[in-house]
C-alpha cells in the first residue's frame, strides 16, 4: 500500500485517535421514545465509534479526545468508553455547576425503526462540554509529536457543533499532518446541525475546510456536489454523474487527498437496505466493494462509522486500498445487524464475510 505513507507502529503510542463528542445514547429497544418506560444506555458518537471499533473489533490501540462534565452522567460515559477498550487520557473534564448551566453532557435518544417506520434520533446536546472545546485545551503537538499517533479521525458532526469545535478540529488535524499522522474526515452531514438561516452556506464553508486537512475523505454524492461544489454538470443531488467520477473530481480539487470514498445505501425499508461502498485513490481507478443487497438491518446507526473503522484497519495493516474497502464494507454491514451505535462484530466474523462466508450457525 504505497499511496498513503504511515508512521511505524514502534514510534507511536496509539494506532488511532478520534476527536469528537461522546454522547449517552438512550435506546427504547423495540419500542418508541414517546412510549418508553425504560431505556438501555450505550455510548456513541460519529467520530468516537471509529476508535471503539478499531479497539474492540480490530484489536488496535486507540484513544478519544473529547470533553465531559464531571458528574455521575459523565462518569457513566467514561465507564462505557473504558469498557470499549478506548483510552481516556485525552478526556478534558469540566466541573459540574449543579444544573448544567456552564456545560452539560450530551444525550441522544434513538429508536431503531422497523419496516415502513424509519429510525428516529432526538439529540439533546446544546452547550455540551465537547462543543466548548478550544484548540489550546489539548497539546496536539505533544500528542502527535511526542506520544505518537498513526491515524487521526475527525468528522463533520463534531466540527458542526460550534465555531470553537471547528477550530479545534482544524488545529488538531493540522498538527497531526505536520507530525506525519494520517488524517481521515467523515463529512457525515446531519441536518439538525445546520438548520439555521445560514446553515447551507455554513456547511459548505465547514466541509470545504475539513476536506483541505484530510488525507482520506468519506462522504456522499450530495456532500461532494452541494457542499464541496465539485461538479457544475451534476444535478443538485449528484445523481447524474456516477459517484466514483465525483470522487475523482474531489481528488482533483483537493490535491493533498490520497483516497475518497462514499458509502451507498438504497433504503427499501427501515429493516432492509442495499449497502456498498465506492472509492478512488490518487493515481488509481475506481474501486467498488461487494454489494450487500437486501441486507437485514437491526440498527442502522453506526454503519458508516463501521465502514470507516474497517477501512482504517486495513490500511494500517498494510493491505491494499481494494482489500481495505472490502473489510470496511463488511464491517459496516455487520455493525448494522446488532443494536447500539457500536460494532459487536469480531475480526474473525468480518474476515469470514469478506471471504464469502454465510450466516450458517457456527458451532
Amino acid at each position: 500500500m504505497t499511496f498513503l505513507k504511515l508512521r511505524p507502529v514502534a514510534e507511536c503510542e496509539f494506532d488511532a485517535v478520534s476527536l469528537g463528542e461522546v454522547m449517552l445514547r438512550l435506546d427504547p429497544g423495540e419500542g418508541r421514545i414517546r412510549t418508553a418506560r425504560s431505556f438501555t444506555v450505550w455510548e456513541g458518537g460519529g467520530e468516537y465509534n471509529v476508535s471503539r471499533a478499531l479497539s474492540r473489533t480490530f484489536g488496535l490501540r486507540t484513544s478519544v479526545a473529547t470533553s465531559l462534565v464531571d458528574n455521575e452522567v459523565g462518569r457513566l460515559v467514561e465507564s462505557l468508553i473504558l469498557s470499549g477498550g478506548v483510552d481516556t487520557s485525552l478526556i478534558l473534564w469540566r466541573p459540574f455547576d449543579g444544573i448544567g448551566r456552564a456545560a452539560r453532557n450530551a444525550l441522544n435518544f434513538t429508536e431503531r425503526g422497523f419496516g415502513i417506520r424509519g429510525a428516529i434520533g432526538v439529540s439533546d446536546r446544546g452547550h455540551s462540554a465537547a462543543s466548548l472545546l478550544a484548540p489550546a485545551e489539548i497539546d496536539w503537538n505533544h500528542l502527535f509529536g511526542t506520544r505518537g499517533v498513526r491515524w487521526f479521525h475527525v468528522g463533520g458532526v463534531f466540527a458542526g457543533l460550534s465555531d470553537s469545535a471547528l477550530e479545534t478540529t482544524l488545529a488538531a488535524a493540522t498538527a497531526a499532518r505536520a507530525n506525519g499522522t494520517a488524517v481521515s474526515v467523515d463529512l457525515n452531514f446531519r441536518p439538525s446541525l445546520w438548520s439555521g438561516a445560514d446553515g447551507a452556506q455554513r456547511s459548505r464553508e465547514v466541509f470545504t475546510r475539513l476536506a483541505e486537512v484530510a488525507d482520506v475523505l468519506v462522504g456522499g454524492a450530495t456532500d461532494f456536489v452541494v457542499r464541496l461544489g465539485v461538479s457544475a454538470k451534476a444535478t443538485d443531488d449528484g445523481q447524474s454523474i456516477p459517484v466514483s467520477e465525483l470522487a475523482a473530481e474531489v481528488l482533483d480539487k483537493f490535491p493533498q487527498l490520497s483516497l475518497v470514498a462514499a458509502t451507498q445505501r438504497v433504503v427499501h425499508s427501515a429493516s432492509v437496505n442495499d449497502w456498498s461502498v465506492v472509492a478512488r485513490t490518487r493515481g488509481g481507478g475506481a474501486l467498488a466493494s461487494t454489494r450487500y443487497d437486501n441486507l437485514n438491518i437491526m440498527d442502522r446507526v453506526g454503519g458508516g462509522d463501521g465502514f470507516l473503522a474497517g477501512l482504517v484497519y486495513g490500511l494500517l495493516d498494510g493491505r491494499s486500498a481494494s482489500e481495505s474497502l472490502e473489510i470496511g464494507a463488511a464491517h459496516g454491514a455487520l455493525a448494522m445487524t446488532t443494536p447500539g451505535d457500536n460494532s459487536m462484530a469480531s475480526l474473525r466474523e468480518v474476515l469470514t464475510l469478506v471471504d464469502g462466508g454465510s450466516a450458517h450457525v457456527s458451532r
